[in-house]
């Protein structure tokens, strides 16, 4: 299996979110995808952080922290 990336997460979510809107699976094939697209969303929430984290590393000036909005 690849190795899970942000972008491969991402893609999966979007796979998973249409196909729960296509309606066409039953309520337990339903309830598995919404948790599998749960987890996915903690990871993306994760490395979003913790690109984050990289970012405000990058912008510390002088000692001084400075964040700047996306």
């Amino acid at each position: 299996m690849a190795k899970k990336t942000f972008e491969n997460a991402l893609a999966r979510l979007e796979q998973i979110t249409a196909e729960l809107e296509d309606g066409e699976q039953g309520l337990e094939t339903s309830l598995k995808k919404f948790n599998e697209g749960i987890e996915l969303v903690r990871f993306c929430n994760q490395k979003l952080a913790e690109a984050r984290q990289q970012v405000d590393l990058l912008l510390n000036e002088g000692g001084t922290l400075r964040t700047v909005a996306f």
